[in-house]
């Protein structure tokens, strides 16, 4: 979409086309061969055990014969978008002067679709390098809503893939998100208020209040994404795509009577029960 060589400033094509400048610009910074297979182990083991950190993830290690020191495992934690996901006093990394919304889900009985949806970015590894994927998942059905693979952690992906499921979707009464940085920013809460939406954050490290998105992590990664080596990010999205596709339309849930969230959502979408 960006011509490098037209007469009309990157800046400027930026601008119209409505993509952060961040984007154009960025060039990511080659990650080495060991590095990359270390993330991708940390990503598995923080898949399987999401209440371990820094340190305890590199007890894991060194037992499989990985030498590597705590402050890069969490260099790589951190690059990664992960964290510990148990109450950890003192270990916010909350960007500086963003709010931090209340959460709202706590007992609230979660029956119909667009009552409540949640927004969540995870880290993909590829055969070189790697991306983030953003999904917006509504709770009642777990059908996706929308997704988006991109190669920063920016607000703007966060805000982009939310208003691709307002414009299909409509509207939800709830909008639930981690504390991490690309949701806490304004550009993307004002898309949330824009709306009429309430905006609901996690607690700090509490895990269960995100539950729905990391089964749909889960899910991905053991059933597709761990299973490719993208060569490029245009693959990693259409690939992922695909399978977002098969996972509303043909992976039946046991939590959902068997139905698939396709179903599911159209089953509990309130208009239609009004209208039956």
């Amino acid at each position: 979409m960006i011509d490098r060589g037209h007469e009309l400033p990157v800046t400027r094509q930026a601008e119209l086309l409505n993509i952060s400048r961040g984007t154009v610009y960025y060039l990511p910074r080659p990650v080495g061969d060991a590095d990359l297979a270390l993330m991708r182990r940390l990503d598995e083991l923080h898949l399987e055990h999401p209440f371990m950190g820094a340190r305890m993830l590199r007890r894991h290690l060194l037992r499989e014969g990985i030498e590597v020191g705590r402050r890069h495992v969490r260099t790589l934690m951190q690059r990664m978008g992960i964290e510990a996901l148990c109450p950890q006093p003192g270990t916010s990394k909350r960007h500086p002067g963003h709010k931090i919304y209340p959460y709202l889900l706590r007992n609230l009985a979660i029956t119909q679709a667009n009552q409540v949806w949640a927004l969540d970015t995870t880290y993909c590894p590829m055969a070189r390098g790697f991306v983030y994927l953003t999904a917006v998942v509504d709770v009642a059905s777990r059908k996706v809503l929308a997704h988006k693979v991109a190669i920063t952690l920016e607000a703007c992906h966060a805000k982009e893939v939310l208003e691709q499921a307002f414009a299909r979707y409509g509207v939800p009464d709830i909008v639930n998100t981690d504390q991490g940085s690309q949701f806490t920013a304004e550009e993307f809460t004002d898309a949330v208020f824009d709306r009429g939406c309430k905006l609901s954050m996690d607690g700090r490290g509490a895990w269960r209040d995100n539950v729905f998105v990391e089964r749909l992590w889960r899910s991905a990664k053991y059933e597709r994404i761990y299973l490719k080596a993208y060569g490029s990010v245009s693959a990693a999205r259409a690939d992922i795509a695909t399978y977002m596709d098969w996972f509303n339309t043909q992976r039946p849930h046991s939590s959902l009577q068997g139905l698939t969230p396709q179903q599911a959502y159209w089953n509990t979408l309130p208009s239609l029960q009004g209208a039956a």
